[in-house]
């Protein structure tokens, strides 16, 4: 069987450009890989980083809550002295109750 020389350069012309195509996607699943490995890094980084933010935020938010709290329940605690004492002041501006007179 009798080839041309075109034929056999289309050949090896067609045969070369699958080679560069196969080449081209393998080095491209292999580049992928290594920057997915390096993005799950990242992330993985990333998470823990913004964990620890979370607990940090959530630490100090759950003191402050507790601070005002505390401050809350002692200004209500002074209130509450403060009613009972102007409830014994007017107790005592009132007088004792009036009782009926009763005729003579």
């Amino acid at each position: 069987m009798y080839m041309s020389t075109e034929t056999i350069t289309i050949l090896i012309g067609i045969a070369s450009l699958l080679l560069a195509l196969a080449g081209g996607f393998g080095w491209m699943v292999h580049r992928m890989d290594r920057i997915g490995a390096e993005l799950n890094g990242r992330m993985d980084r990333m998470g823990a980083e913004l964990n620890g933010r979370m607990d940090r935020m959530g630490a100090e938010l759950n003191g402050r809550m507790d601070r005002m709290s505390a401050e809350l329940n002692g200004r209500m605690d002074r209130m509450s002295d403060e009613l009972v004492e102007v409830k014994i002041a007017i107790a005592r501006v009132e007088g004792p109750p009036r009782h009926l007179l009763t005729g003579r």
